[in-house]
This record gives C-alpha cells, sequence and structure tokens, in this order.
C-alpha cells in the first residue's frame, strides 16, 4: 500500500529490490537508449518529410478506410490527430457560447475571489486565467455526450490490445469524465508546462500495480514490452493529488475551438509511446541517488528534465496545426507539455476531452461525479472552486440524453 508520508523509504526499498530483480539491468538500459535512439531518428526524418504526428479525417474512420500502416504508426507514434470531428459552424458557435458563459457569469471576479484553492495551476503568473476551472457549460456536456465522440472514442478505445476473456474494460462504453477548457489570449506567457506525463509519477516504481504494468520493463523481455497491452491499467494505485486523474484514461485530448498551431502556446510532445520504458530504467542507473527518481515527486506530474533526460528532448515537436472541431488525442504515458508563449494572432481555445471506458474503477469515480454536476460543482478531481453553482445557462441533469445518461451511470 502506497503511504505518502514515508516516499523516500519507499523509494530506497524499491529501487534496491528492482535492481536486484535486474541482474541484466545495464543491458537492458543500453538496449532501450538504442532503441529510443532510432525512434528520435525515425521522428525527426518523418518532420523532415511532414510531421510525425498521425493525421486522419474522422470520416476515414467511419468509413473503415484507416490502413493497419496507419494503425501501425499510431502504436510508435501515440499521438493522433483527427479532423472534422465537429462542423466548424458548431464549434464556432461553441467557442462563442463559452466566452458568453464566462463573461456573463463574471467568472473573473469570482476567481479572484477564489484565489489560492487551485494550488496547481493557480500559482500561474497571469492574474487572469487561461485555463478555466468550468466543468458543467453547454459545450462542453454537448461535446462529450456527442454521438460523434462516442464513435471516434470506441475506435481509439479498440487500438489497445485486451485479454479476450478478462478485459480491463469495455472498449464500447464510456464514462464521462469533467475536464475544463482553455481560453489562450495572445501574448499570454502565464501558461507554459513543462514536458511530463500524466497519471502518477513515484507510484510507477513504488507501488506493485504499476510493476504489474511494466512487467516486461522490469522483470520480462523490454523488447516485448507493449505500451497498448491494457494488462492492469485499471487497478494502478496513485496518491490522490490535484495532479492525478482518478479515472483510468485511454487517451488524454483535447477538442479544439479555434485554428491554432505551433507559436499559439498549444502542445509540444514526443511522439514515441514507449519511451517511458527508457524513463524507468534510467531512473535505476548508478548516477541517480538511492532516495530519487530523477526529481520524479510523490503527488505531481512525472516531470522530464534536461539534466536527466536531455536524449528524449531531441523529439520534443510541437503539433501540427488544427482548426476549429478537430480533435488531438495522446496515449497516457505520452511526454506533452505546453509552449511558454503564445506568440500567435488569435485565441487559443479548447475543451480538455479525453476518453475514459466503461471499467470499475471509472464507475467508482462516477459515483462521486454525478453529484458535482447535478449540483454544479467542480469534478472532484480538481480544486473545489465551485464556480458554476449559480451560473446562468449551466448544463443540467434533465437535458441528458440517453448516451449522456449512460455515460454518466444513470442508467
Amino acid at each position: 500500500m502506497l503511504d505518502p508520508n514515508n516516499i523516500e523509504q519507499q523509494i530506497i526499498d524499491s529501487k534496491r529490490t528492482l535492481r536486484e530483480r535486474m541482474p541484466d539491468f545495464e543491458q537492458r538500459l543500453e538496449q532501450e537508449t538504442a532503441r529510443l535512439k532510432a525512434e528520435i531518428a525515425a521522428v525527426k526524418q518523418e518532420m523532415a518529410e511532414g510531421h510525425a504526428v498521425v493525421d486522419i479525417d474522422f470520416a476515414d474512420i467511419q468509413a473503415g478506410k484507416i490502413s493497419q500502416a496507419t494503425i501501425d504508426k499510431i502504436h510508435r507514434r501515440g499521438v493522433i490527430v483527427v479532423r472534422k470531428v465537429f462542423d466548424q459552424a458548431q464549434v464556432n458557435a461553441w467557442n462563442d457560447n463559452l466566452m458568453h458563459y464566462v463573461a456573463d457569469n463574471n467568472y473573473f471576479d469570482k476567481q479572484k475571489e477564489k484565489a489560492g484553492l487551485d494550488n496547481y495551476f493557480g500559482a500561474l503568473a497571469s492574474s487572469k486565467p487561461q485555463i478555466f476551472g468550468l466543468y458543467w457549460s453547454q459545450p462542453q456536456m454537448q461535446a462529450r455526450t456527442s454521438q460523434q465522440m462516442a464513435d471516434l472514442r470506441k475506435w481509439l478505445n479498440g487500438l489497445w490490445k485486451l485479454d479476450t476473456e478478462n478485459p480491463e474494460f469495455d472498449p464500447n462504453k464510456e464514462c464521462l469524465y469533467a475536464d475544463r477548457i482553455r481560453q489562450r489570449e495572445p501574448g499570454d506567457a502565464s501558461l507554459g508546462l513543462s514536458p511530463h506525463i500524466d497519471g502518477g509519477s513515484v507510484e510507477r516504481w513504488i507501488d506493485p500495480s504499476f510493476h504489474e504494468v511494466y512487467r516486461e520493463v522490469f522483470f520480462g523481455d523490454p523488447e516485448k514490452y507493449n505500451p497498448w497491452d491494457a494488462h492492469y491499467r485499471t487497478r494502478t494505485n496513485e496518491i490522490p493529488s490535484p495532479a492525478v486523474c482518478q479515472m483510468f484514461r485511454t487517451y488524454q485530448g483535447w477538442t479544439a475551438l479555434t485554428k491554432q498551431g505551433p507559436g499559439d502556446g498549444t502542445l509540444n510532445i514526443v511522439p514515441i509511446t514507449r519511451t517511458i520504458a527508457w524513463l524507468l530504467l534510467r531512473a535505476l542507473a548508478d548516477d541517480i541517488p538511492a532516495d530519487a527518481l530523477c526529481r520524479a515527486k510523490a503527488g505531481r506530474a512525472l516531470g522530464v528534465f534536461k539534466e536527466y533526460h536531455e536524449l528524449v528532448m531531441d523529439a520534443y515537436v510541437p503539433i501540427p496545426t488544427v482548426n476549429p472541431g478537430d480533435t488531438v488525442w495522446w496515449h497516457p504515458d505520452v511526454i506533452h507539455g505546453v509552449e511558454d508563449k503564445h506568440t500567435g494572432s488569435g485565441y487559443s481555445n479548447v475543451m480538455y476531452i479525453g476518453a475514459a471506458p466503461d471499467c470499475e474503477k471509472n464507475r467508482r469515480f462516477l459515483e462521486i461525479l454525478r453529484p458535482a454536476f447535478e449540483a454544479g460543482k467542480s469534478c472532484p478531481d480538481f480544486a473545489p472552486e465551485d464556480y458554476e453553482i449559480d451560473f446562468e445557462g449551466r448544463f443540467t441533469p434533465d437535458q441528458l440524453s440517453p448516451l449522456g445518461k449512460e455515460q454518466l451511470g444513470y442508467v
């Protein structure tokens, strides 16, 4: 059982045990480094020829036109842009609605009153927020519970490897997860997020459930490690924190509300899905102190730092330009971050919508999410700012479609 009050000793004990169980550690790290270098070279070549991120149309998914070669590349790169999921006119209307939802309900004044509640994003330099603690607007709920999103996530979930007898999750059903929105204005320099991986930090080394996820990296044949194998993924234990999602997500993602691309203060990624294997072994190397894991900290995202991980930064690239209605998805172990500055000319707005398939872990979270939805309170994963309790225009339970009721666990 994870003990957040005794992390340092758990790190020492776990590192010693892991190294003892890997008499061939140096060979493992050397081979994984070679594999990573080959992938980095491939990413550079793909960027020179166009882009390393897989770029497909939603219509082609619907028509069953995605080739096996494209799926193979998705498995290698772990990042996908899916174009034209939503009609641009619809998305423009959503963007306008959100801008009014923020302004008409005096969000900025209320945000100042609640300053300090958000200990994770609340320390950003700007007095005007770019990440908004809003979860239940009409556009967010309409997009989350749309048939387009359900169909897309079903296809995306199907890219995972599941045990036929005891699957970790149902790829055909989704549990609703309520995340926030970004409205980043031109010139903003407050929202940069350094390269990181969400969904667990020190836990990946010290908790036995993560040892199961990464069993080939630590105890088996690293070459056989498959980042898309769902085995044990829904049963991991994370230290509770505003930096940790309590649901299992097959993908993190967002839907573009405005046109945005390199330089617009948006997403950067390392499009190599198995980079995590190298990160895990790197932290066990002899040059890292016995009580440390390359600056990994409990309760935070897993950071990637130049002093330890300079190699992977050679493949840290911006996403391609996307348009309103396009969506971006990335594997939960993919390194990602946000550009430090927005040097473009227009707003860089998104709705954060990932994929959280039906499983026991996610159904448990719905039990505490539904009351928050009904009351207009913040999603329980985030700071209890509860802005929307009295917001005009908030999406309410009586507006749920049959699909929305299913995703929230009402039926």
